[in-house]
């Protein structure tokens, strides 16, 4: 019960925010791409789409890969508060 409800929480985390990444590429208050990273970073962890996104990210554009990298650490740093 409680790995169902961790897994539920990072899907919410991570669309949560994919919907702020994307609401910040129109505002300019909200760091976009970056809260675009940490959404994809975390669902990547229950989803194979959102990993295959991030590896063709990565080889697409190589220079991005420090961002993938920096939003990985805080959606991970995030997932951790919330589910421990």
């Amino acid at each position: 019960m409680r790995q169902k409800a961790r897994r539920w929480t990072k899907l919410l985390l991570g669309w949560t925010f994919l919907v702020l990444g994307v609401l910040g590429l129109f505002l300019p208050i909200l760091q976009g791409v970056l809260f675009l990273a940490i959404g994809f970073s975390i669902l990547a962890q229950e989803q194979p789409w959102a990993r295959r996104l991030i590896d063709r990210g990565r080889h697409r554009w190589p220079r991005a890969a420090t961002v993938f990298d920096d939003a990985k650490h805080k959606a991970e740093a995030w997932v951790h508060r919330v589910t421990h």
